[in-house]
């Protein structure tokens, strides 16, 4: 076998191949996106087995062929066990990594997603954080690294900063009470404009630092809506899953 390289990385989906082993995606530090094959991770005893399912994070000691990844060996630091053993958690940490998985590209630079879907995992582990907010949050900063994204900084009609409270989604931006011309367009308050545009702006370090009341929750969660529409050409399996569950639990 040829020379092994050492990647930092998440595994964002894992399928079975042949009686024993996996194929698994991989969002890594140094290249990317980039898919492997994880030899013996479905036999007993292998030390690949833990390590060669979504979530798990660490170091993957890789063998680069000619045309695929062979997983050697792996160093697992987070699994994100708290999350795995609570079904909406898991199920908000499932979407993310479907999320990263279509935004990402192979052996492209996905530092920043890399390190967006970490800490977003890290913030669903916190009781202190709604889990709506975390994925409000994670969704937004997601269109943001992407590049598409609505501008909520100044109107697009006068291109003035102040009094901005109109928001216009199929158009991509803001307008001010004096432009607003669309019926469609949602009425954003200031509060709710706020945290729009320190999502947009702050480091991702700095992303969980803050709550906001039930009225903004339910104001971010209808403009992500549109903007999920806007943004995302994808249905993502997870959020059916989520969302038929809370469907589930308000009926009861």
């Amino acid at each position: 076998m040829g020379q092994t390289i050492v990647l930092t990385g998440m595994v964002l989906s894992a399928m079975p191949i042949g009686d024993y082993d996996k194929r698994i995606t991989l969002l890594t530090r140094e290249r990317g996106k980039i898919s492997a094959f994880a030899r013996g991770a479905r036999k007993q005893g292998s030390q690949l087995v833990a390590a060669a399912n979504p979530l798990a994070f660490g170091e993957f000691e890789v063998y680069e062929g000619r045309t695929s990844y062979t997983v050697v060996k792996a160093s697992i630091s987070n699994y994100f066990r708290e999350l795995v053993d609570d079904f909406e958690n898991v199920y908000y940490g499932f979407y993310f990594l479907e999320i990263a998985d279509y935004y990402t590209r192979e052996n492209a630079d996905e530092l920043h997603m890399l390190k967006l879907l970490y800490q977003s995992l890290r913030a669903l582990e916190k009781e202190s954080l709604p889990n709506r907010l975390v994925r409000c949050v994670f969704e937004l900063k997601s269109m943001v690294i992407n590049g598409e994204y609505p501008d909520v900084f100044s109107c697009m009609e006068c291109k003035k900063e102040e009094n901005l409270s109109w928001l216009d989604v199929k158009r991509g931006g803001m307008y001010c009470a004096s432009c607003k011309r669309d019926h469609s367009a949602i009425p954003v308050e200031p509060s709710v404009l706020y945290t729009l545009q320190y999502i947009i702006t702050s480091t991702i370090e700095k992303l969980y630092t803050f709550t906001v009341s039930e009225k903004v929750l339910l104001a971010l969660e209808r403009i992500l809506k549109e903007c999920r529409k806007r943004y995302m050409d994808k249905t993502f399996k997870s959020l059916q899953v989520l969302e038929e569950n809370q469907g589930f639990a308000d009926f009861l």
